[in-house]
C-alpha cells in the first residue's frame, strides 16, 4: 500500500561434496510454505484498478509467457476487490461490478489452469484503502469464507488495526485459517513494526514482512534490503523473511538494477511475486523472471537465507550455502560508478584448489583457482554459483574491466584503465583488447593493444584518455572489447558503462529545484522538484507545508534520500529550510549535507510538527554536493522530508 499508510548474521560454511545432495523424500509433496512461494500480485502495477478480467489475464499470462513452467503458482488479488460493507449475516462480498462472478468462480479458473488463488484483507477495521472492511473481530468468519471460495493464500495487511496488539491481532487470523482446514499460505504483512519473525510462525504464518513497503526506485531496493541484515537465522522451510513484492519491469529501474533486485530476493529466499504488467512485459523482463538458475538459489531445498558476508561501502558481497555443497554469490554494487570488484571461495565457506564457477546470467561457465571476480556496473550486480572440483576443467574465468568514472566534467580530459585478468590456472593467449571513442571526444594515443598471454593469476592493464572537443547530451558512454585464446578454444568479452557529463552552475544563486542533478534516489517514488513527495508516481507531490508554514519552492524527498549535484570547486555555499511535511503525520528523519562524501552540516532528528530548521554549509573546493536524508530509528514507512527552498551561491 501507500507509504502514507504503510505500510543473524551467522556465516554458514559448506564443505564440498562429490556429488548433489540428494533431496529427501520429505519435500516431494511440499507442505504449505516448504518452500518460499512464487507468483504474481496485482497491486504493485494495478492498484485499485482490477477486476476479474484482469486477474484471469494474469493467470493467462503466467502459461503462456512459461512463467508457471518457471515455478510461479500463485495469483495474488490485492486491496480493493469487496464490497465496501458486509452483508446482512457480516460476511465480505465481492465487489458486484468489477468481481460479478464472484471469488470462487475466480478459484476455479485459476486451479483449472493449475494454479492457485490469493487473497488479501487487514488486521484492522478498513483495508489500507479503505474500500472494503479489514477482517479485524471477523477473522473466523472471513478466514471461513476464504476456505469456502477455495482460496490458496492469504495476505494479512496492516492498516487501520485500531492500536491493538499486533501478536494477538495475527495470532487470531492464524487460529481461524488452521481452523476451517483448508491449507492456505497465510503472510503477515505487519511491516516488521513488531519483529514478527521472532513470533511469525507461532502466529500460524509461512512468511512475515519485514519493512514497509516497496517502491519501484533504487533508494526503495537497498533501504528494504539493509534492513534484512541480521535476519536470516528467522528464516527457513516452513518460515521465510518476506522484503516485499518484485518491482521487476514495471519502470521504474533500469534492466540492470532489476537483476540486481530479482539476483538478491533469490539468494535472501524471499517469496517471488511478480508485481508487474504481465501480458505486456518486455523480453527483458521476462529472461529476468523466469531465470530459472537464479530462481534456484531462492527454491533451494535446505532453504538457508543467503546474507552479507562483506561490507565495503556501495559494494558488498551477499552468499549463501546450497544443499549440493556449492555456493551463490552476489557481488552487489550500489555506487553511482562502475566496480571492480572480487571475493574468494575461502570467504564463500568453500575449500579446494579448483573451482566450477557459472554466471547465473549469461549461463557462462570457467574455472578459477579461487578467485571470484567481475566488472559490475553501477547499480548492478554479478551473480555466480560456485562448486569445488578436482581439478581444472574449464576456461579460465577471465575479466575485462572498464571503469566508469563517477561523472565525466565536460571540460577536463577523460583517463580511465582497461583491464583485463585471469583467476584461472591456465594461461590466455592472443588477446587482443580495444576502447572505442565517445561521440564528442578525441582519443589520445592508442586504442587497440595486443598481448601475446596473461598467465594465471596476472593481469594486464593499459590507461586510455580521451580529450574534450564537442561533448554533448546527459552522458558519456564507454565500451570495450576483448577476444582471446584459451586451452578450452577462443572467448571474447564486452564491457560498458556510462557517467553523467556534468557542467559546473552558473554564476549566482540557483534554486536545487531547477539545477542538474547527477542522480537522485528515493526510498518512495521520485524525489520531486518544487513539491513535496507526494506518493509513489512522479509530479503527485503537493506545496510543500513544514509546521504549518508552505513554501513555494524546494525538493521533495523520503528516508532514505539522496539527491547529487557537481559544483565543480565553483560554489561557495548551500542552505535550506529541512522539515517533515505536514502531508503525513508520523516518521522521523535526519538531514545531511555531504561534500564530496564527507559531512558538512546535519541537523538531528526532526518529527511531525516541528518547526523547519536552517542547514547550511560552506562549499569551497567541494566538487559533488550532496543532500541526504536518513530515517530516524523509526522505520521509513512515513518520512516525507523537505528541503525547502534549497539553493546554492555560485
Amino acid at each position: 500500500m501507500a507509504a502514507v499508510i504503510a505500510v543473524c548474521a551467522t556465516v554458514v560454511t559448506v564443505q564440498a561434496t562429490p556429488a548433489a545432495a540428494a533431496e529427501p523424500q520429505y519435500f516431494a509433496a511440499q507442505r504449505v510454505g516448504e518452500r518460499p512461494p512464487m507468483g504474481w500480485n496485482s497491486w504493485n502495477k494495478f492498484g485499485c484498478e482490477i477486476d476479474e478480467n484482469l486477474i484471469r489475464g494474469a493467470a493467462d499470462a503466467l502459461v503462456s509467457t512459461g512463467l508457471k513452467d518457471a515455478g510461479y503458482q500463485y495469483v495474488n488479488i490485492d486491496d480493493c476487490w469487496a464490497e465496501q460493507n458486509r452483508t446482512a449475516d457480516g460476511k465480505l462480498e465481492p465487489n458486484h461490478e468489477r468481481f460479478p462472478h464472484g471469488i470462487k468462480a475466480l478459484a476455479d479458473y485459476v486451479h483449472e489452469k493449475g494454479l492457485k488463488l490469493g487473497i488479501y484483507t487487514s488486521a484492522g477495521t478498513l483495508t489500507c484503502q479503505k474500500t472494503m472492511p479489514g477482517a479485524l473481530d471477523h477473522e473466523e468468519a472471513d478466514a471461513q469464507s476464504f476456505a469456502d471460495w477455495d482460496v490458496d493464500y492469504v495476505k494479512y495487511d496492516n492498516c487501520n488495526n485500531q492500536g491493538r496488539p499486533a501478536i494477538e491481532r495475527y495470532t487470531k487470523m492464524g487460529d481461524a485459517i488452521k481452523k476451517t482446514g483448508r491449507p492456505m499460505i497465510y503472510a503477515l504483512c505487519e511491516w516488521g513494526e513488531n519483529d514478527p519473525w521472532t513470533w511469525g510462525r507461532d502466529a500460524g504464518a509461512q512468511l512475515w514482512r519485514t519493512t514497509g513497503d516497496i517502491s519501484d526506485n533504487w533508494g526503495s531496493l537497498t533501504g528494504i534490503l539493509d534492513q534484512q541484515v541480521g535476519l536470516e537465522k528467522y528464516s527457513g522451510p516452513g518460515g521465510w523473511n518476506d522484503p516485499d513484492m518484485l518491482e521487476v519491469g514495471n519502470g521504474g529501474m533500469t534492466d540492470v538494477e532489476y537483476r540486481a533486485h530479482f539476483s538478491l530476493w533469490a539468494l535472501l529466499n524471499a517469496p517471488l511475486l511478480a508485481g508487474n504488467d504481465l501480458a505486456a512485459m518486455t523480453p527483458a523482463t521476462k529472461a529476468i523472471l523466469e531465470n530459472k538458475d537464479v530462481i534456484a538459489l531462492d527454491q533451494d531445498w535446505a532453504g538457508v537465507q543467503g546474507h552479507k558476508i562483506r561490507d565495503d561501502g556501495d559494494t558488498e558481497v551477499w552468499a549463501k550455502p546450497m544443499s549440493d555443497g556449492s555456493a551463490a554469490v552476489v557481488l552487489f554494487n550500489r555506487g553511482s560508478a562502475s566496480a571492480a570488484m572480487s571475493t574468494t571461495a575461502k570467504e564463500l565457506g568453500l575449500e579446494g584448489h579448483s573451482f566450477r564457477v557459472r554466471d547465473l546470467w549469461t549461463g557462462t561457465e570457467t574455472e578459477t583457482a579461487g578467485t571470484l571476480r567481475a566488472a559490475v556496473p553501477a547499480h548492478g550486480s554479478a551473480t555466480f554459483r560456485v562448486w569445488p572440483e578436482r581439478k581444472p576443467s574449464g576456461a579460465p574465468l577471465t575479466t575485462l574491466a572498464l571503469p566508469n568514472p563517477d561523472y565525466v566534467p565536460a571540460d577536463r580530459p577523460l583517463t580511465t584503465t582497461l583491464k583485463v585478468t585471469n583467476d584461472g590456472s591456465t594461461p590466455i593467449a592472443q588477446l587482443r583488447a580495444s576502447i572505442a571513442t565517445p561521440a564528442g571526444w578525441k582519443l589520445r594515443g592508442p586504442g587497440a593493444f595486443t598481448v601475446p598471454v596473461v598467465p594465471p593469476g596476472k593481469t594486464w592493464q593499459q590507461n586510455v584518455t580521451f580529450e574534450p572537443v564537442a561533448p554533448a547530451g546527459a552522458r558519456v558512454t564507454l565500451t570495450a572489447k576483448a577476444s582471446y585464446l584459451t586451452l578450452y578454444g577462443q572467448r571474447s568479452l564486452t564491457s560498458e558503462g556510462s557517467s553523467p557529463l556534468v557542467t559546473r552552475p552558473a554564476a549566482g544563486t540557483t534554486a536545487l529545484s531547477k539545477a542538474a542533478w547527477m542522480s537522485s534516489d528515493n526510498g518512495w517514488g521520485p524525489v520531486e522538484r518544487g513539491t513535496s513527495n507526494g506518493e509513489a508516481q512522479a509530479g503527485d507531490g503537493h506545496r510543500i507545508t513544514i509546521a504549518g508554514v508552505g513554501y513555494d519552492d524546494g525538493i521533495g524527498a523520503h528516508a532514505p534520500s539522496s539527491v547529487r549535484i557537481y559544483v565543480g570547486g565553483a560554489c561557495t555555499s548551500v542552505g535550506a529550510l529541512v522539515g517533515l511535511d505536514d502531508e503525513n503525520s508520523g516518521g522521523s528523519a535526519g538531514f545531511r549535507l555531504l561534500g564530496d562524501g564527507k559531512e558538512l552540516a546535519a541537523t538531528g532528528v526532526l518529527h511531525p510538527g516541528d518547526k523547519a530548521q536552517p542547514l547550511e554549509a560552506q562549499l569551497s573546493g567541494v566538487q559533488v554536493l550532496e543532500l541526504a536524508v536518513t530515517d530516524g530509528g523509526d522505520g521509513n514507512t512515513n518520512d516525507h522530508a523537505d528541503w525547502a527552498n534549497a539553493a546554492i551561491t555560485c
